[in-house]
């Protein structure tokens, strides 16, 4: 089975790394990167099997577009983006199934890439296949579990817990940033809270402006809870979410 990966960031260069670990037949399209198995033209991915497409979602759309003129039908194309409802507007002639794994750090470019970037996440489908498809094969060697759900729901929840975080960890450094005490005095809870702010830039725009109902309505929710926290049994409440958080992140 041959692989191929376009795109050569974080995401597309963990992939990479992790399927020439996997002895896979992996070949991949950078527009940045040169060495080994890596190219310029996507004409290269004509015989693949399969393909990540690992672009950042401004250019997803596009690249997509551009597969069509040179993949059969019986190939298995997958995207990697954060937002899933954006990708899925369009039939593709090639077999698309959007994809998003859960992984990632606060640093950006293949030279940040890492095997085994994948292990213990979860990558989520929005598109009902077989558990016997190919990409969920190698999700799993990749060291993830698969989650399925519709891309409007994906959507909503990324929102909750990845759009609006990074945009709030942002948010509370802005906050503090002209006090200069207080910078001065924080620490490692600062450090953690504030974490996302070093988000890859062009990925942080993309999500703010294409997602910007669901984040609206996470921020809602996110009043709604500080209220509720503050005016009832603090304590109580506080011990349900550690209690809920542990068994999240044992």
């Amino acid at each position: 089975m041959k692989v191929g990966v376009i795109g050569l960031g974080l995401i597309g260069g963990s992939i990479f790394k992790d399927l020439i670990r996997l002895n896979y037949d992996v070949i991949a399209v950078s527009k940045s990167q040169k060495g080994e198995k890596i190219y310029k033209n996507y004409d290269i991915l004509r015989d693949c099997d399969l393909v990540f497409v690992c672009t950042p979602m401004n250019k997803t759309l596009a690249v997509l577009d551009e597969l069509e003129h040179i993949l059969p039908a019986n190939t298995i194309v997958t995207d990697v983006c954060s937002l899933k409802r954006f990708v899925c507007q369009k039939q593709y002639s090639y077999n698309f199934i959007p994809s998003h794994p859960m992984a990632g750090t606060e640093h950006k470019g293949f030279e940040n890439s890492f095997e085994g970037l994948f292990k213990g996440a979860k990558w989520v489908i929005t598109k009902n296949i077989d558990e016997n498809n190919i990409l969920i094969k190698i999700i799993k060697q990749l060291g993830a579990t698969p989650v399925y759900t519709t891309p409007e729901e994906h959507d909503k929840a990324a929102a909750l817990i990845s759009h609006m975080p990074m945009l709030i960890a942002q948010a509370i450094f802005k906050n503090a940033q002209d006090n200069k005490l207080a910078l001065e005095m924080a620490s490692s809870g600062f450090r953690d809270m504030t974490r996302l702010a070093l988000s890859n830039t062009e990925m942080a725009n993309d999500m703010i402006t294409m997602n910007s109902d669901n984040i609206e309505q996470a921020i809602l929710g996110l009043y709604k809870s500080v209220g509720e926290l503050t005016q009832n049994n603090y304590l109580s409440q506080i011990e349900q979410i550690k209690n809920l958080r542990k068994q999240m992140f044992l």
